[in-house]
This record gives C-alpha cells, structure tokens and sequence, in this order.
C-alpha cells in the first residue's frame, strides 16, 4: 500500500518534491503506527465489503475496520462474524487469483466486542488471518489485559502477527475523578505490551455520550471543553516523547448529502496559488471542495495534527482525500526539519526560509515526527498544498 496511488504519474511527479513509501503490515511498528490515516469502519454485516476493496470503491482507502461492536445491533453479532470470516477469505481468494494486488491491500482491522472473538474469528479464517493487521478494543480500561493477552499467543502461535488498538473512551477516564488514575494505569497496562500497540484511539463519542452532548457540525471536538480537557490529559500521558504511542484522532460523524452543510469556515488563502488569469479555476477547487466534504472535518484535522494526532477514524469514504492530504509535509516544514537533524552539534540557527529560528534541541523530536510524516505521506512541492489533491488532472 503506498498513500495517494490513485494519482497518475504525472499527478504524482507534479504534487510531490518527496513521494510516500509503501507500507504494509510488516513495516515496522514505529513507522507503521504513522501510516493509517483516514480508517474507515465499515459494519460487520455489510455484504459488500470484498468487492468492495477488490475493485478499489474507495479511492484512497488505506485503512479499514470491519466493525463488530457499536455498528451493528446486539443480536446482528452472529450473522456479522460469520459475514466478516467470509468476506477475508473472499479477499484472500482474490489475492491467490491475481484479482488484486498485495500492493494495492489496505491494513485491514476488525473491531471485536470481547477477547473471545478474535480467537474464535482468526480460527474460523484459517490461512485467511494473515491478512489482519490488527484488533480493535473498545470501551479500553485498565483491566481490559486479556485482550492483548490473547494477541500475543496468536503471535507466538505465529498465527499473526496481529497488532492491538485500544480505544479510550470508558467513563472512568472522561470522569475528571478518575481519570488521571485510570490513565496512568492504562499506561501501565500497555507497556506490558508495549510492541504491541499501533495506535491509542480516542472514542469521543463515548464520551460525549456520557453528558449527552452530540457537537455539530460548525464545531469540532475541541470546542467541547469537558472532551478537549480529557483529549489533552490523553495526549499528555500517551503524547510523550519517548513513549512511543501515536495517538489517533476521533471520528467525525457528519458527511455531505450533496449540498453545503455549513457556511464555510476555511481561509481563502490556500486556494489562491491553483488558478487561472481571471481565477475562475480557483472558484471552480473551491466549490467543489466545499460542496462535497464538510468543513468542519478539516478544521478538526488540523487542530488534530496541531496538537500530535496523527491518524482520524472515519465513517465515510469522502473523508479519505481530504483527511490525508492534510498530513502531506509541507515543502518547508521538510527543509526545516532535515536541517534540524542534520546540524545537532549546533544550538539555534536561521531557517533557509530566512522567516523563524530554528533550536536543535526543543525542536528535534518535532523534526523526527516530520521526517515519518514524510515518508508515509510525502512532502509537496514548494507553493502546494492539500488543495494540489483535488485538481481534475493528477488522478489515474
């Protein structure tokens, strides 16, 4: 899998200075944890979800949960295991027939409802497994060991090897009394299992459940205070440098149903560079943009990034392009960081920019994290930016 693969040559030469490098589900841990991007969750009972995928419905799909829990209805558990057993196998026949490519598989990850479940799926699938990437754990406490308990005898069964993903989003942590405590102890938890964990997921919709709050679609997570409080403790524990978790963002619920959902929030200046003589090409990106996707998306992506998330659950294939875009490296942001890695024996030194000052110290591990943005992502060319992803020439 390689990051924005539906551009054609052309597309891809004229967007990116550095193009994305591949990735599957053997890249290391530390760089893997960088590359889901925009995760799609599909219900476990959708009957499509192999066609799906083998004729590549979802462009830019790089990541995919099939989803045993909040999705689907308590009494759908059955029919929806049974569905997901037969929908991996129908992926795994397609990829012994040359129906498509390794290459072309996104990491695939089902979310299960108890620990049982992945013994009893990755049983069922046979041979067929080996195309998991991981599990998802919900409503994720600090006694919820047996979930990675069970991830690591199916590796030293060699039956994966499988990744764990827990989605913090349980009443003791979002309830200001408990939470510090229950965070530290998650903390302890995972680093039992350190190498095990891809991603720390935020499940702010759990939490906003628990107040009876529901954000619109004008505002993003980071306006609800009592969430933004918990979302920065989250960062601030698992955020750390040296901790080695990448913390991902949580899901925005709304999509387009073809007209303007909300005033549009976005400054005009990103779309100033794309356009012609009398700027109607500009009008032309902009419309479509804000036609299709929801604004509010891409402020919550930004704020997300802004903040060390990388990575968004999301529920709607037209959150994929804009979601991922917005995690290409920008054209300075790559040279800053290269001369930051480069120059450690120095102290402060301008930016070729000639516009900041650059500390090696406060600002390697920023520059590290960009350099694996990089790689996942891409860096663009100088005066691009995410809007260069939704011009009409570049695709395949």
């Amino acid at each position: 899998m390689r990051h924005f693969n539906y551009l054609s040559n052309e597309g891809r030469e004229a967007t990116f200075f550095k193009v994305p490098e591949p990735f599957d589900k053997d890249t290391p841990r530390e760089i893997l944890s960088y590359a889901l991007g925009a995760t799609l969750y599909m219900p476990g009972t959708r009957e499509t979800i192999a066609i799906d995928i083998i004729t590549k419905k979802n462009i830019g799909l790089a990541s995919t949960v099939f989803c045993l829990e909040d999705s689907i209805g308590d009494s759908e558990v059955p029919v929806a295991e049974k569905n997901i057993i037969t929908q991996v196998k129908k992926i795994h026949l397609a990829l012994i027939h040359q129906e498509i490519d390794f290459a072309d598989l996104p990491l695939i990850f089902i979310r299960v409802r108890n620990p049982e479940q992945i013994l009893r799926l990755t049983e069922e699938m046979g041979d067929a497994a080996k195309l998991i990437t991981g599990f998802i754990f919900p409503k994720f406490t600090s006694q919820s060991f047996k979930y990675f308990e069970v991830i690591k005898h199916l590796n030293d069964q060699r039956i994966g090897p499988f990744y764990g993903m827990p989605i913090i989003e349980s009443p003791e942590v979002i309830y200001r009394e408990s939470r510090l405590k229950e965070l530290m102890e998650i903390k302890s938890l995972l680093e039992t299992y350190h190498d095990l964990v891809l991603n720390v997921r935020i499940g702010a919709t759990d939490f906003s459940g628990h107040y009876g709050i529901r954000r619109g679609p004008d505002v993003t997570i980071y306006d609800i205070t009592v969430i933004r409080d918990c979302i920065a403790d989250i960062i601030n524990i698992f955020g750390r440098v040296g901790s080695g978790y990448i913390v991902s963002g949580p899901v925005w619920e709304y999509f387009s149903n073809g007209g303007r959902v909300l005033k549009p929030q976005l400054r005009k200046s990103p779309f100033e560079e794309f356009h012609d003589i009398d700027g109607n090409n500009r009008a032309k990106i902009r419309s479509m943009l804000l036609n299709k996707y929801v604004d509010g998306l891409i402020r919550e992506v930004i704020l997300d990034r802004e903040n060390g998330i990388i990575g968004k659950t999301i529920i709607h294939p037209s959150h994929i392009i804009p979601v991922q875009s917005l995690y290409i490296v920008g054209y300075e942001e790559y040279l800053d960081a290269l001369s930051i890695i480069g120059n450690e024996t120095k102290g402060v030194m301008k930016s070729q920019y000639t516009n900041k000052m650059n500390e090696i110290k406060p600002h390697y591990n920023w520059a590290q994290k960009m350099l694996l943005r990089a790689k996942n992502y891409g860096v663009f060319h100088e005066q691009h930016n995410f809007i260069s992803l939704f011009t009409e020439d570049i695709y395949v």
